[in-house]
Parts: structure tokens; C-alpha cells; sequence
């Protein structure tokens, strides 16, 4: 089983931690790492452009000339798409982009995620991640003194808004629960912060 030393706020080691093989010691399945980003970015497409028609966009009622005689070439309505000020023609509509993925590949996509960081030594476990005021500077010197002074993503326990909106204005900081964490924000982060107490419930819950 993978082990990974415990450090507090300030950067000092406070002791040693066992991790599940199962959770942090898997096989990275770089496969299904690619299709779990991909569904994620996806997903979070919106979906909404849309274009006009010819049955939408205004005017165009009347035939703009009789059809035969005038030598003009026949024509029903000036708002078919060859006229300006026309519908357009196969435009986008709102569509969904949505992909979505078994529990199984959801699950090993998690897990070669938080194994990748492991092995490559850019994940952190702080014994207690706390703030008991809104304070930038403290969060700061955290991750400075934790080795995380790049990209980092925090995972808390719990919801702790001293700690979330004092991460909030840190560049390339992101705070998330162990509940809600997902494999885009793992790989896409350089170094992984995790309290201690959300590493036994990351355990608890994937680790059956």
C-alpha cells in the first residue's frame, strides 16, 4: 500500500499515513482518463446558440414579384436564406453535448486520477486544513510552505467558507469537497492539497 507523509498548515511533518491501494495505489488508465475529461468539458457546455430561420427572422410575407414575365428569377419570399437580411440556412440550434458515463469507468477514471498524483509525488495531505477568519495571507503562506505554490486544488472535508473565500482570490487556487471532487480538477492542478479527514472519507465511501 502507498504511504504519504502528514504535514500541518506550516509545512512540518506530523506523521505518516497509510493509503488505500485501491484508491491511490491503482493502475493509471490513461484511456478512460481521456474519455472522463472529455465527457467533463463537454458537459459543461451550455448548448445555446441558436440562429434564425427563414419562418423566424421578421418580414418576407408577400411573394416580392410575380412569378412568370418580369425576368427576375422566381421568388416566394425575400427572407429565404439567398437574400440579405435572410434566414439562415442549417444553422445551429440548441443541442445538448452531454456524455454521460457508467458508475464503473466514472469510478476508474477517479481512481487513476488521485493514483497518477500519488506516484508522481504531487499530492499533499495536511493533518487539518482550518481558518477561523477570512485571511488571503494565511492561505498563501499554507501553500507556499506545503510546496503547492502553483496550481493547486484544496479538498476539505467539509464546507468551511473562511477557508474557501480566503482561497478565493489566489491565482490558480481552487477549493472543492471530497464529495464533489472530479478527474478534470485532479489532473488539471499541479499539486493536490488533501485534509487528512478527507482522505479516510474518500477511503470510506470508494474503497469497499
Amino acid at each position: 500500500m502507498p504511504n504519504i507523509k502528514v504535514v500541518n498548515m506550516a509545512g512540518q511533518e506530523v506523521g505518516a499515513l497509510e493509503l488505500s491501494k485501491k484508491v491511490f495505489g491503482a493502475a493509471v488508465n490513461e484511456a478512460v482518463l481521456h474519455t472522463a475529461v472529455r465527457a467533463y468539458l463537454l458537459n459543461q457546455r451550455q448548448g445555446t446558440q441558436s440562429t434564425l430561420t427563414r419562418s423566424e427572422v421578421s418580414g418576407g410575407g408577400r411573394k416580392p414579384w410575380k412569378q412568370k414575365g418580369t425576368g427576375h428569377a422566381r421568388q416566394g419570399s425575400t427572407r429565404s436564406p439567398q437574400w440579405v437580411h435572410g434566414g439562415i440556412a442549417l444553422g445551429p440550434k440548441p443541442r445538448s453535448y452531454r456524455i454521460n458515463l457508467n458508475k464503473a469507468v466514472k469510478r476508474t477514471a477517479l481512481f487513476s486520477a488521485l493514483s497518477s498524483k500519488v506516484a508522481a509525488s504531487e499530492m499533499v495531505v495536511i493533518d487539518n486544513i482550518t481558518a477561523t477568519e477570512y485571511k488571503t495571507k494565511a492561505m498563501v503562506e499554507m501553500l507556499s510552505a506545503v510546496g503547492a505554490a502553483k496550481k493547486a486544488l484544496i479538498v476539505l472535508p467539509e464546507v468551511n467558507e473562511f477557508v474557501i473565500k480566503s482561497c478565493a482570490n489566489i491565482e490558480g487556487v481552487k477549493t472543492t469537497q471530497w464529495n464533489t471532487i472530479n478527474v478534470y480538477d485532479i489532473l488539471n492542478c499541479d499539486t493536490l492539497v488533501v485534509a487528512q479527514n478527507a482522505v479516510a472519507k474518500i477511503e470510506e465511501v470508494y474503497a469497499r
